[in-house]
């Protein structure tokens, strides 16, 4: 019998909070925290509009080799580790997969995205292709992909080889338990130790822009209010203290 780990989730004060912060403030922020770049290039939005933050399933692909795996599409169907990944899913979950940029291998399909989302998964992340991808759409799923094929999962070049591992998501590192920030500018990853700091720096940083979109949407002096000078920055604490009355 295979049995493979779950991971650790955070608290969903922490979740909620992230929800309003948006990828790009995340890496900004990311970058001040000493992580240079958090960003996951090459999986984009496929259901655009879709704006999601949670904690991160992971998938590791590996290359294939017959002696390793040689069952096909249907047999046997617990060997099929990406099935394993997708047991372990809790509301709010996000599937990360490290599928090598293959763009030849369907790493889910329908049938297992239908899973997902009943489940309670928000959105898949992949370094790789799904299948069925017109049906997958309709479930209105968050979906970061390099594109789709007819083929499945293992049709080709790759095999599913662990499941909730420390994986290289289009280079990047993604660890169990992770919380992914996604939405249309794209997905990045925030080490799960960095999240409490990050929330309270990004809540500070969606203040003040907002108040700078404020100022420059009626004209305001961009020198002035983006970023902040000093005398930009005394207005909008009055700004800031006349919302909390």
């Amino acid at each position: 019998m295979i049995e493979t780990p779950d991971i650790v989730r955070p608290s969903k004060e922490l979740i909620d909070g992230l929800e309003h912060i948006g990828s790009a403030t995340a890496a900004g922020e990311l970058n001040r925290l000493g992580i240079r770049d958090a960003h996951i290039r090459g999986p984009i939005s496929w259901n655009h509009g879709k704006s999601v933050v949670g904690p991160a399933l992971t998938l590791q692909f590996m290359p294939k080799r017959e002696d390793r795996y040689s069952v096909d599409e249907y047999a046997d169907p617990e060997r099929q580790l990406h099935r394993h990944a997708l047991y372990h899913t809790q509301p709010g979950d996000i599937i990360v997969v490290d599928a090598r940029g293959d763009m030849g291998s369907g790493v889910f399909g329908e049938m297992m995205l239908t899973y997902f989302k009943g489940r309670g998964g928000i959105a898949a992340v992949i370094d790789g292709c799904i299948r069925d991808y017109p049906k997958a759409q309709s479930l209105d799923l968050g979906l970061w992909l390099r594109g789709t094929t007819p083929n499945f999962h293992t049709q080709t070049n790759l095999m599913p080889f662990a499941v909730n591992v420390p994986i290289a998501c289009s280079n990047v590192l993604v660890m169990p338990g992770d919380i992914i920030v996604a939405d249309d500018d794209g997905v990045v990853v925030v080490p799960i130790k960095l999240a409490p700091e990050l929330l309270k720096r990004a809540s500070e940083h969606r203040d003040w822009e907002e108040f700078s979109h404020l100022k420059l949407s009626a004209g305001g002096d961009l020198r002035k209010y983006y970023p902040l000078n000093e005398e930009a920055r005394a207005e909008y604490e009055v700004w800031r203290q006349s919302r909390q009355h």
